[in-house]
């Protein structure tokens, strides 16, 4: 991994979300080189992915919430 992965990964959901604002404002703004906005996509495709698994993780998180509670809530009823 690079460190500007390795750097990525340590990111929380919030913290890769802001980021990844500020990547699509910069690209946005077009005043960029060639280079920088690929770099900046580059950056903005990794932050995106780990926004994506943070959102996969807390879907797996409220699933499983969710089976385990299933059986009481039938019981309870």
């Amino acid at each position: 991994m690079t460190p500007a992965a390795d750097d990525i990964t340590a990111l929380s959901y919030e913290q890769a979300r802001d980021e990844l604002v500020r990547v699509v404002n910069a690209l946005e703004q077009g005043s960029s080189t060639l280079e920088e906005s690929l770099a900046l996509w580059e950056r903005g495709e990794a932050l995106a992915r780990r926004c994506e698994e943070w959102l996969i993780g807390a879907k797996a998180r409220l699933d499983a919430a969710r089976a385990g509670q299933a059986p009481s809530a039938a019981t309870a009823g």
